[in-house]
């Protein structure tokens, strides 16, 4: 066992030295992605050879996380981050892989990261992945975070073309559509165990992993049910009055009205693919207004900057906010947006990170942050960085 701990502390050192080592530009954000991930590798990894890592830096036995279904915040000291935190991996590291197709990275992908998610894969059936691992008793599956896992798969898959990681994507795709029925007119449900919801986060994402499947496998089903779902998104979580996405809408017909970043850069991103795929003028409209929408809402503005200011949220929820500007900077090359968190994200560089190189959550820089920093925010930045630096802007 203490070999195990010490061979499993030796490759995450290691891999990070290599990540630190890649001769990029000191101010690049290639670099940059490359140089956060090597911090979170050396502070939030598990030596014990299960490529697993801790929820908080510096380590909290006491920590409760407040994201999960249950009314139960007691503090639960686990070893291991839940599944949520620990896909940020694989969605930073795709990121990266796609932007530059360095054989490095596939290698720590598949002897790394891969191997890490197995352990949250749990066997009910249909099979998914549960919100915490499975040596422990059995947890909460929640279908948006497998479908940000479908989405990482079916990512790999387009840009590898190996097949095992389309298997994997339908695979974790047929979980999710257990999810969906016929009340409320359609929709995917946020919890397996808790059916009392049905997300933005878990049908505008659901649309877009939908889409990528369309585009590896050219199957119009997957095309008819992301057409379908988005029309249903937009019927029942939409705010008609700035094309910003509310978060829920209960069994009862009740909508929760709070707006959160991801869930309209999910339908940004969704209507620039439609677009892409179909080339109907109207869902990049939608895109659009939504883009428009999301930059009065999600930035703020005091006449200092010159730039619009992301607004205080968890780090993850604006880097998948990111992945829909991207997308419809791609379809309408519309920079300001992206220009925005490009601002962001360099003044974040300066101005947001701590002494351990992790950063905070305050985009205006006057607040460093909490003594403890959540894994996911760190992976989230990563991915930001990495996703930038693919964009040629003209």
């Amino acid at each position: 066992m203490m070999m195990k701990k010490v061979v499993g502390a030796a490759m995450a050192i290691l891999w990070a030295t290599c990540l630190q080592a890649q001769k990029q530009p000191e101010n690049s954000n290639y670099a940059r992605a490359s140089e956060s991930l090597s911090h979170i590798e050396k502070l939030y990894a598990v030596a014990d050879g299960k490529h697993l890592f801790r929820e908080t830096y510096p380590f909290d036995e006491q920590y409760s996380a407040t994201y999960l279904a249950d009314d139960n915040n007691q503090p639960k000291a686990n070893a291991y981050s839940y599944l949520w935190p620990f896909s940020g991996s694989l969605s930073a590291y795709v990121a990266l892989l796609e932007t530059k197709d360095d054989a490095a990275i596939k290698q720590h992908i598949d002897q790394s990261v891969l191997p890490g998610l197995e352990h949250y894969y749990d066997k009910r059936s249909p099979v998914g992945y549960a919100s915490y691992v499975n040596s422990a008793p059995p947890s909460d599956r929640f279908y948006d975070d497998n479908i940000w896992l479908g989405i990482d798969f079916a990512d790999l898959y387009l840009h590898t073309k190996e097949k095992a990681y389309l298997n994997k994507a339908q695979e974790i795709w047929n979980f999710v559509q257990s999810g969906m029925d016929d009340k409320l007119g359609g929709g995917i449900y946020w919890c397996e165990q808790k059916k009392e919801s049905k997300n933005t986060c878990s049908n505008a994402p659901a649309v877009v992993y939908l889409l990528k499947l369309y585009e590896a496998t050219k199957s119009k089903a997957y095309l008819n049910d992301a057409i379908s779902l988005y029309t249903w998104t937009k019927k029942n979580l939409q705010d008609p009055s700035d094309k910003l996405y509310w978060d829920n809408i209960s069994l009862a017909g009740k909508v929760q009205k709070a707006k959160y970043p991801y869930n309209t850069g999910q339908m940004i991103q969704a209507g620039a693919l439609l677009y892409k795929l179909t080339q109907d003028k109207e869902y990049l409209k939608d895109a659009q207004e939504s883009a428009k929408g999301g930059l009065g809402y999600f930035f703020t503005s005091d006449g200092t900057t010159g730039y619009p200011v992301l607004k205080k949220s968890d780090n993850w929820f604006i880097a998948i906010m990111l992945r829909g500007y991207l997308e419809l900077y791609q379809q309408d090359k519309d920079a300001q947006y992206v220009q925005a968190f490009q601002k962001n994200l360099d003044k974040a560089w300066i101005s947001m990170r701590d002494k351990n190189g992790l950063f905070g959550k305050d985009w205006s820089g006057k607040d460093k942050a909490a003594d403890k920093k959540w894994l996911l925010d760190q992976f989230a930045i990563a991915e930001m960085y990495a996703r930038l630096a693919g964009i040629k802007m003209k």
